[in-house]
């Protein structure tokens, strides 16, 4: 019944898989991607000169969005539910919200530009907070 899912962290889930889709496809872009998506400019340079740790990176980040998926859809009850649920994603929680609200002020001087900065940060606080209102749903 579609009442016994918790809506929030099915769109935290979806949200997650399509930020996973984006960093695949930034790696098949190759150095045009990287730029595009808002990699700072040694990683854009390195993945030009075709060493191997931009898509190695970018495929690692990729990996973690769909595990982070996976957890916000078994919190949904849309899957079974997986190891140690609440504590995950309480975490998975926390570094979107981090990485939102305080990122900004640790990615000042990496490369990245100013207006890459801002919509990701934004992107990962408005992923955080779907996120919270659905772990607060489950704890009520």
């Amino acid at each position: 019944m579609a009442a016994d899912y918790n809506w929030s962290l099915i769109v935290g889930g979806v949200l997650s898989l399509v930020a996973a889709t984006l960093h695949v496809v930034a790696i098949f872009m190759g150095p045009v991607g990287y730029r595009l998506f808002g990699a700072g400019e040694r990683f854009v340079s390195a993945a030009e000169r075709g060493k191997i740790h931009p898509p190695l990176i970018t495929l690692g980040i990729a990996l973690v969005l769909v595990s982070w998926a996976a957890y916000a859809l078994s919190g949904a009850g849309v899957m079974s539910p997986l190891p140690l649920l609440r504590p995950a994603l309480v975490a998975i929680t926390l570094v979107y919200l981090l990485r939102g609200l305080v990122g900004p002020f640790f990615l000042v001087g990496t490369g990245r530009s100013t207006q890459f900065i801002a919509i990701s940060s934004a992107i990962c606080t408005l992923f955080g907070l779907v996120h919270l209102v659905g772990v607060m749903q489950i704890w009520s």
